[in-house]
């Protein structure tokens, strides 16, 4: 059964591999905030200290996580805050079409809407009952389990609504703009039309 959720050229390791760009943050949380900024409904940006994004209601998914290295992660079991729920709260313009997710040291990913938004999308706070531990990305991360795991940015502390794609981090350094491991969209040369910005 795990075999047939494995993407193509992707295999299950022994333990749980740890993969980032740059140092682990320290999580201050008197300091901490979330911001949702760029083309939100009102025009203003929406901030949540940690206690705040701490007070929105969780959820929990069970997902694979599969990394653009070749390694995947059967059956995580992460919760956090929905997207959905994020959204109710500082609402986008209805002319949004993709969001930047942005991490500590001005680390990024762009999405898709419909990827943000999608069922299994998830600023995770927690995996498998326990706080995230700091090289896995605490205090949140975004989970999105139907691509690759360069989506998935660690360490969380904004998101950008976005009328017109731009790249993010490693987008603008050669990795797929859309990165489905399904069809192996490991690289910005494999592009088709439309599936990059201008």
């Amino acid at each position: 059964m795990e075999e047939s959720r494995l993407p193509p050229g992707q295999y299950v390791p022994r333990g749980r591999p740890v993969i980032h760009y740059g140092r682990v943050p320290r999580f201050k949380p008197e300091t901490w905030d979330f911001r949702v900024f760029g083309a939100t409904a009102s025009g203003e940006e929406h901030r949540f200290t940690w206690n705040e994004f701490e007070a929105l209601p969780r959820t929990t998914r069970i997902a694979d996580f599969h990394c653009v290295t070749k390694f995947s992660l059967m059956a995580n079991e992460w919760r956090g805050v929905a997207p959905a729920t994020l959204m109710a709260a500082a609402p986008p313009d209805p002319g949004v079409r993709h969001v930047m997710i942005w991490a500590e040291y001005g680390y990024s990913a762009n999405l898709r809407m419909s990827d943000f938004a999608a069922p299994d999308t998830l600023f995770a706070t927690e995996l498998d009952e326990k706080p995230l531990s700091p090289e896995r990305g605490h205090p949140v991360r975004i989970v999105v389990p139907h691509l690759y795991a360069w989506k998935s940015v660690k360490w969380v502390r904004a998101v950008e609504y976005l009328l017109e794609d731009r790249r993010g981090f490693w987008e603008e350094r050669g990795y797929h703009n859309v990165a489905d491991p399904w069809r192996e969209q490991r690289y910005s040369y494999q592009e088709e039309p439309g599936e990059g910005p201008p």
